[in-house]
């Protein structure tokens, strides 16, 4: 019987389309199971790189690539996801394994790596709303137990010790996203100006660097088909080694937020749902990994904000070039002055200074 493709696939758009033969000679050369007709779809969505299910009529593979034409430096890094999903693969962090990594333009006009296709369940709405109250807490305590997981790493013991620079993390993110905000910035913002100037001069103290996922939210964890449990974290693409709060703190701007897409946790009734409050996940954080976050969350939160701002304002610009990775590209560019707005309340500042 052939392979079905997955629901959350489909054809792929003439934009995004390469030369599938050569890939297929690729597969041939360095993936040892592969060994049939290529069958390729896309995935919905991924609106930084490419995502692809590739099939032979045996075996279930994805590929992810850097999209083509013009972008940002040190953006859509495809190589830092192989290289830390393949240094975690003998760890207890859930990840897909990885078959290979290419970076000859000349095989499909951009770098790529493949990697095995994982079965189960993506939840894309954070309220779960198919689940039942007993579910949707064993999903996020799950959550919290993967990040704490990930920051347990040993990451000179899997190889990982010069993943990145281990002081002054965040901020070097601030820098970065900074000016990765001016390379695409479109129109002048007053809250990401703020922000730009505040988030620098309030740097709260570090804690000793660990691995960082860096995207880490609900919809980048495969759950097994009927368990609360995570089968693969995937898209690392922003993973570095730096201060593990701001993973927290990106998971719970969540709670003040409703993104397009994936909603949001603001005005969540949490006795009824069973989703845990805010401070309930802090203090399971905490518990796991001794690490007391409440009294610089406000900051990591706001950091989170502005970054996922840059990051939409970011996307929001490829789709006027023409090269982001989904139609509904657009509607992030309204999303930046929305989140920077957030980021601002929560640690009390004002559009102007």
């Amino acid at each position: 019987m052939p392979i079905a493709p997955p629901k959350s696939t489909i054809e792929v758009p003439e934009r995004h389309r390469f030369d599938e033969a050569s890939l297929e000679q690729w597969l041939e050369a360095f993936v040892p199971q592969w060994g049939g007709r290529l069958t390729l779809r896309q995935f919905k969505g991924g609106q930084s790189n490419p995502t692809y299910w590739l099939t032979d009529g045996r075996s279930e593979l994805v590929l992810r690539k850097k999209p083509a034409g013009e972008l940002l430096a040190s953006a859509h890094a495809v190589d830092r996801e192989y290289r830390v999903m393949r240094a975690l693969g003998d760890t207890d962090v859930p990840v897909p394994r990885v078959h290979g990594f290419c970076d000859d333009r000349a095989v499909i006009g951009t770098s790529f790596f493949v990697m095995d296709y994982v079965q189960g369940r993506i939840f894309w709405n954070l309220r779960l709303p198919k689940l039942d109250r007993a579910e949707r807490r064993a999903v996020y305590d799950e959550v919290v137990r993967v990040l704490a997981t990930i920051h347990a790493v040993d990451v000179d013991a899997v190889g990982l010790g010069d993943y990145g620079k281990r002081e002054a993390y965040v901020a070097r993110q601030v820098k970065r996203w900074s000016e990765q905000y001016r390379a695409s910035a479109t129109a002048e913002i007053a809250t990401m100006e703020r922000l730009i100037e505040w988030l620098p001069e309030h740097i709260p103290a570090e804690d000793p660097a660990t691995l960082c996922h860096g995207d880490f939210r609900l919809d980048n964890f495969i759950f097994h088909p009927r368990e609360a449990r995570i089968l693969a974290v995937i898209d690392w693409e922003l993973s570095t080694l730096g201060q593990p709060l701001a993973d927290l703190g990106y998971l719970c701007m969540l709670y003040d937020v409703v993104l397009p897409r994936i909603g949001g946790l603001m005005g969540v009734d949490f006795d009824e749902t069973g989703i845990p409050t805010e401070r309930e996940l802090v203090t399971r954080y905490r518990v796991l990994t001794g690490r007391d976050a409440h009294g610089d969350l406000p900051y990591f939160k706001a950091f989170s904000l502005f970054r996922l701002a840059a990051i939409a304002q970011g996307v929001y610009k490829r789709s006027q070039l023409g090269n982001a990775s989904s139609d509904d590209a657009v509607m992030f560019g309204r999303a930046v002055p929305l989140l920077a707005a957030i980021a601002c309340r929560l640690v009390g500042l004002s559009a102007v200074a």
